[in-house]
């Protein structure tokens, strides 16, 4: 998580990088995007959440998809403090 200070306001912004895999990036046409996040959104739920209402291509996608915070998988209720890179893993089926 970055922070920046926005010109002509005083409030900070949190920007990730969010890194899109498999289905999603072929859903939203990006592999990667930075993401400006508000201060509010504070769990990998909240982010999960907050992406879909900002993506809503993503609604409804997000159910098995894995998160990862800097190359580390993390839970619903993990926190995303710190975390420059977020991951988005959806399942592959092999064969």
């Amino acid at each position: 998580m970055r922070l920046c200070v926005g010109l002509g306001s005083p409030k900070l912004r949190l920007v990730v990088q969010v890194l899109y895999f498999a289905a999603l990036r072929d859903v939203l046409g990006l592999n990667e995007e930075e993401l400006e996040i508000p201060e509010s959104v504070r769990t990998v739920a909240d982010f999960v959440q907050h992406l879909q209402r900002v993506r809503p291509a993503l609604a409804g996608k997000m159910v098995s998809v894995r998160v990862a915070l800097d190359e580390a998988f993390a839970g619903d209720s993990d926190m995303l403090k710190g975390a420059r890179t977020i991951a988005l893993i959806p399942p592959v089926a092999g064969g």
